[in-house]
């Protein structure tokens, strides 16, 4: 039977536009192209009457009339399948293919070694016992090998054929966007093992003894190449529909996404769910309030006091009646004040890498943010404005409307905070008399939160004496730095509330009090009110360093760093 040259599988090019690796004609590794070709043994003829052969063992037997008979040689030794494969196997190197992983080895490992396929041929046919003889002991032509028979001989394996069932194992396409390679109709083609020489049974004791023939070479032993064994092909498609569809991040990986910027320790959304949140509550808890305040002030002993505490006590009798011009002015110097020093605190309190620096032309040796800078020259402007601001209430008498002058202010301010919050409120008249709860909240803002305010700044400032160690010991900036800012969330409460109540108890009629000095509904008073807002957020707008800048250089030397 002939034997197919083995043929080596060429993968992909080595370099752009070149030719398959390994060049066309590289021998396959572990073959040795000397070899012969398997031969088939010719058959041996035999004598009419052949020589009786014993049943145990091929040694030499007496003929008939006693002559000495040549004894046969012994078969030679043929290496059973098994044997044969395993190291015929081993010599053909293993071949490697790419990386499981980016960046590892290649796979399989070098120590994996192949595998020597189930069904490997065995060793081709050797050549026959030995030569039978005469019964005279002259030599005859041996006869044809009697075929096989179904009793007591050994079944002959079956040769290697066209593997064409084993699937092969797919790599790279060789174009881009090609199919793998090899296509999937490809067959593998096997060179066909030499057959398995058939042992013959025991002959009867009237055959002849098979003639010796000469021993086939080494290499017609070796069976022919190992099949590799079956490989699973991942890259054939299912022989079913899939049930489940591959989402859209099945075959790549999404870019990670940016972390979320961050105001403060939330980002903006969490912000606007706190803020939903918090409001929600503060509803809640506000319409609990109102229906507990009502409640409370339907019974007999408190309507017996707000009877007795309606909410205002009469003022003193030389008491003045109105408001004049000079505090509508003052009012509106207060409120652009003090929404610029509270925008630049909060600047100060945020700033971490000052955009310009501030030196006094007095002191080179100091040197401050720009930004407190602008602080502290509002705050001088702010102190100006509020000590002319106390001067002229003393001197004009309207200090009485702001400074209790009875015990009784007390419970009228918890009857009118009440009243309040019951949302039944008591009767506004500011151009004549505040309220007592309105009373307490302006006293406590003109002559202690500011004062509050302008010591705990001076002692932050640049204008305390560092080197008087019993004064910084007596008062340790740690104070002032710790009341500072409740004074500064207090202000912007008390603007708050404040705005809220002028709007809510008759916006026209307060309003023309505060801007106009009349007591009258119309718009005027609202229309100056309008152009004071548009004053104040002209100067937050202005408020950065373009713009202080040049003012800044007026009073000393402003650098970058």
């Amino acid at each position: 039977m002939a034997t197919y040259a083995r043929t080596l599988r060429r993968g992909l090019p080595r370099i752009p536009g070149g030719d398959p690796w390994p060049p066309e004609g590289t021998p396959v590794p572990g073959a040795d192209p000397a070899a012969p070709a398997p031969v088939a043994a010719a058959p041996a003829p035999v004598a009419a009457e052949p020589a009786p052969v014993a049943e145990s063992t091929p040694g030499a037997a007496a003929p008939e009339d006693g002559s000495p008979v040549a004894s046969a040689p012994s078969q030679p030794h043929i290496a059973t399948g098994e044997q044969a494969a395993a190291p015929a196997a081993a010599a053909v190197p293993l071949r490697r293919g790419l990386p499981r992983v980016p960046g590892g080895e290649p796979w399989p490992p070098a120590s994996v070694a192949p595998a020597a396929p189930a069904g490997a041929a065995p060793a081709a046919p050797a050549a026959a016992a030995g030569s039978p003889v005469a019964s005279d002991g002259s030599p005859v032509a041996s006869a044809p090998a009697a075929p096989q028979q179904a009793t007591g001989e050994r079944p002959a394996a079956p040769a290697a054929a066209a593997a064409s069932d084993v699937p092969v194992r797919r790599g790279l396409p060789r174009v881009p966007g090609g199919e793998p390679w090899p296509p999937a109709s490809f067959v593998p083609h096997v060179a066909a093992a030499a057959p398995a020489a058939p042992v013959p049974a025991t002959p009867p004791a009237d055959a002849a003894a098979p003639a010796p023939a000469e021993a086939a070479p080494a290499a017609d032993l070796a069976p022919a190449a190992s099949v590799a064994a079956p490989v699973e092909d991942l890259s054939a498609p299912l022989p079913f529909t899939p049930s489940v569809v591959p989402g859209r991040y099945a075959f790549s990986h999404p870019a990670p996404q940016p972390e979320p910027k961050r105001i403060g320790p939330f980002t903006r959304g969490q912000w606007a769910g706190a803020v939903i949140v918090c409001g929600a509550a503060l509803l809640f808890a506000a319409a609990m309030a109102v229906a507990l305040v009502r409640w409370f002030i339907s019974l007999d002993f408190m309507q017996d006091f707000l009877a007795t505490y309606p909410g205002e006590y009469h003022l003193p009798e030389t008491a003045p009646v109105g408001l004049p011009a000079w505090i509508g002015w003052q009012h509106f110097f207060n409120v652009f004040l003090m929404v610029l020093i509270i925008r630049s605190g909060l600047r100060i309190r945020r700033e971490t890498r000052p955009e310009a620096f501030w030196t006094p032309k007095w002191n080179s040796k100091r040197k401050i943010s720009l930004t407190i800078w602008f602080h502290q020259s509002l705050d001088i402007l702010w102190l100006v404005n509020g000590v002319i601001f106390v001067v002229l209430l003393f001197v004009t008498g309207q200090w009485m409307r702001l400074v209790p002058t009875s015990w009784e202010v007390f419970p009228n301010a918890l009857s009118a905070a009440l009243q309040y919050v019951s949302l039944d409120w008591p009767t506004e008249n500011g151009w004549v008399n505040y309220n007592s709860l309105q009373q307490l909240a302006y006293f406590t803002t003109v002559f202690i939160a500011a004062p509050l305010a302008a010591v705990t700044g001076a002692r932050m400032s640049g204008i305390w004496p560092k080197n008087a160690e019993a004064l910084n010991k007596a008062y340790p900036i740690e104070i002032a730095r710790a009341v500072h800012f409740p004074v500064m969330l207090y202000f912007v409460a008390f603007i708050a509330v404040h705005v809220a109540l002028v709007f809510a108890t008759g916006a026209l009629r307060n309003l023309n009090h505060m801007y106009a000095s009349q007591d009258v509904v119309n718009w005027t008073g609202f229309w100056i009110f309008i152009a004071s807002m548009v004053v104040i957020a002209a100067a937050w707008i202005a408020a950065r360093p373009l713009v202080l800048a040049p003012i800044a250089r007026l009073f000393g030397t402003v650098s970058s760093r």
